[in-house]
């Protein structure tokens, strides 16, 4: 593979009469391109990336893109250069409809920068340690519940387990003991809403702006999620009973710098993002997790030693995380192979400079996180699972910016530390429970890049009882 080397230029430099045209793949090449991004749009942009280098234009969704896949290009537009790169991209303005403005697809300026400011404190470690009971709680609930209904020798398919689990977690976290006053009926509109997105990412037409029969029943779906959020909001004000929730942080959170907090539709879509962004992105992994360990014998064993040895057969607490060393190292290591959030992309507000190459202005910048975590100037072997690779022996001979499943700098996912927290105490809970193995039939298992890395068709795991 052709690497470049970012020329890390100062945020205010303009492009140097040095910097040359990034290169562009073929019209042939981009003709098969229209039919090889909607089959697999990861190998197809591997390709690009192997014949081209670090940086090349290419045409998709019926757009020219700058792909970008170096450490260094990642932290300049992210980090170094991050006001240079708003998000007024095709990607976000097709799911606009859906997000309407809210934190994860915001175009970027003022706005955003005040709600940001308004959200983050909710999710601080403080706030994010008194969720952690929350997931332990299902957690718990889902393992008594497999242990009674399954049997050693089924083959459970997990992704619909887990995502009802994560949507628990959302749901209580956000909404606390309440979730349980029409939360079911809640959880269910949301499942449905959610599968209408994957529909409109494996087909993204006609937009969802269109009044077809799927786009207004979305519209409804997210009527009747406003509605909930409204009727919660309303029967606390006329208790005014005190509520330890994330919904309780996000009403009450001001901007610290105009003393301002979110008007009441503010508030509902970012609850909804809230839900959209914790959703399917934990459900995925964790499904990806138990593939990965139980084809990865050795993994287990070391993984469920370690559990062992720091709980001793309790429930895992917050403050047994910086213990669990080796099983943060194995979410980790899923993380890099499978990013639920694999791809994002940027729009250039002005003309920049990057690797050398002259970035214009108004340019769609595509970052591919799956390609990034399978760098092999950064990753040798890089499809194989390896949770040594995080070891911080090996962690501090990379550059940072090789690994960024939550993205990075000021546009970082803000519920980083929620899900980090999630995915190792449900880990160690299910190795704490089970000997997870994938039988034979169900190895072979691909993934379907859509609004996330999904496992196409499922993941089916036994669980056996330790």
């Amino acid at each position: 593979m052709k690497s470049t080397t970012a020329m890390n230029p100062s945020p205010d430099a303009r492009p140097s009469r040095s910097a040359t045209r990034v290169p562009g793949i073929s019209l042939r090449e981009q003709v098969e391109g229209m039919r090889a991004m909607r089959k697999n749009q990861v190998d197809y942009l591997a390709r690009m990336i192997a014949v081209y280098g670090d940086v090349v234009r290419i045409r998709a969704f019926g757009v020219n893109m700058i792909v970008l896949n170096h450490p260094d290009h990642f932290e300049r537009v992210l980090v170094r250069n991050h006001e240079n790169y708003d998000k007024n991209t095709l990607l976000f303005r097709a799911v606009e409809p859906i997000l309407r403005g809210g934190l994860i697809g915001a175009v970027g300026g003022e706005p955003w920068r005040r709600r940001r400011r308004i959200m983050q404190p909710a999710f601080h470690r403080p706030q994010v340690a008194g969720f952690a009971k929350n997931m332990t709680d299902e957690t718990g609930l889902m393992v008594r519940r497999w242990e009674r209904e399954y049997s050693e020798d089924d083959a459970i398919d997990v992704c619909n387990e887990l995502g009802q689990l994560v949507l628990r977690i959302v749901f209580r976290t956000l909404f606390g003991a309440e979730v349980g006053e029409g939360g079911e009926e809640i959880e269910s509109i949301f499942v449905e809403g959610n599968q209408i997105m994957g529909q409109f990412f494996q087909l993204p037409f006609p937009p969802l702006t269109w009044p077809t029969p799927r786009n207004r029943r979305l519209r409804q779906i997210i009527g009747i999620m406003d509605g909930y959020v409204d009727e919660v909001i309303r029967r606390r004000d006329e208790e005014g009973e005190e509520h330890h929730d994330l919904l309780t942080l996000l009403v009450d959170g001001v901007d610290e710098e105009t003393g301002i907090g979110m008007t009441p539709v503010q508030l509902h879509r970012e609850v909804l993002n809230t839900i959209i962004g914790g959703y399917e992105t934990s459900s995925n992994a964790i499904a990806w997790l138990i593939y990965l360990v139980g084809t990865h014998p050795h993994v287990q064993e070391r993984l469920q030693a370690e559990v062992d040895g720091v709980l001793g057969g309790r429930v895992p607490t917050f403050d047994d995380l910086q213990r669990l060393q080796y099983t943060r190292m194995v979410v980790d290591e899923m993380l890099r192979l499978y990013t639920p959030a694999f791809q994002t992309m940027r729009r250039s507000i002005e003309a920049d400079e990057i690797g050398g190459y002259h970035i214009p202005r108004k340019s769609n910048i595509y970052l591919n996180i799956y390609a990034l975590h399978r760098h092999p100037d950064f990753w040798p072997s890089p499809d194989a699972f390896d949770p040594e690779r995080f070891s911080p022996e090996q962690v501090a001979q990379r550059p940072r910016h090789a690994f960024v499943p939550f993205g990075s700098g000021p546009r970082n996912c803000i519920g980083k530390h929620f899900a980090l927290t999630e995915l190792t105490l449900v880990l160690a809970m299910l190795a704490q429970a089970f000997r997870m193995e994938i039988p034979e039939e169900h190895r072979e298992v691909q993934f379907e890049p859509l609004i996330t890395l999904r496992p196409k068709g499922g993941i089916y795991a036994r669980m056996r009882r330790r």
